[in-house]
């Protein structure tokens, strides 16, 4: 997602009265301000997905606290909030396909062990620009480098 994309979608959403799809949308747009204003210059793609990233992580620590306390109003809201985001994302490397990317990336760095988990996972976030499950990722490597 682009920033250009991403005001389209607020606008969208203003037009439909969407105030949960407005307020997300608006939160990762102050970000991709945020670091606009810092780095003095516009945001590549790149960077608004790292954001959506960033507001996504908020949000489900958020969504956990209210799912936490039982407050059954606020965690249809954030779960809402959730999905929005993911949607906004590249889709993820997961399954068979994030295996094969994982086998890949132990071929290509020679670990063995799992004292090589860290430069694994790391040429894995490289290749793949962060789009897949971390925790799946994990496990897999984990299994392969006994």
């Amino acid at each position: 997602m682009n920033r250009t994309e991403l005001q389209e979608g607020i606008k969208d959403a203003l037009k439909a009265h969407d105030n949960v799809k407005k307020m997300t949308l608006r939160a990762v747009l102050a970000e991709v301000k945020n670091l606009e204003v810092d780095t003095h210059e516009e945001a590549t793609e790149q960077q608004v997905n790292e954001m959506v990233k960033r507001v996504l992580k908020q949000t489900r620590e958020t969504l956990e606290g209210y799912q936490t306390a039982g407050d059954a109003e606020h965690v249809a809201e954030y779960e809402a909030r959730v999905k929005i985001l993911e949607g906004c994302l590249p889709e993820q490397l997961s399954g068979a396909a994030l295996e094969e990317a994982v086998k890949e990336v132990i071929a290509s760095t020679g670990a063995s062990t799992k004292k090589d988990m860290g430069k694994v996972m790391g040429a894995l976030n490289a290749r793949t620009q962060g789009n897949f499950d971390k925790a799946a990722a994990a496990r897999i490597a984990g299994g392969l480098l006994g």
